[in-house]
């Protein structure tokens, strides 16, 4: 899995909710194993090493994939 992505930021945003309040989540940017260099938004409660990781393997993957088109 580390092969095929390297995290290189995170960041931590709030914006409004869709029913009032607010929502948190984090804004992740990171480096396929072909270099493209791509952002996924994951929620706060979602950020953790075993949710944020097949979400991210399936978005490195996605994007290696049209890559090779």
């Amino acid at each position: 899995m580390a092969n095929e992505y390297k995290v290189l930021k995170i960041d931590e945003l709030v914006r409004p909710g869709e029913v009032g309040g607010i929502e948190r989540y984090s804004r992740v940017t990171f480096k396929t194993k072909k270099g493209v260099v791509a952002t996924v938004d994951i929620e706060a409660v979602d950020l953790t090493p075993e949710k944020a990781a097949p979400i991210l393997l399936a978005r490195a993957k996605e994007i290696d994939g049209i890559m090779t088109l």
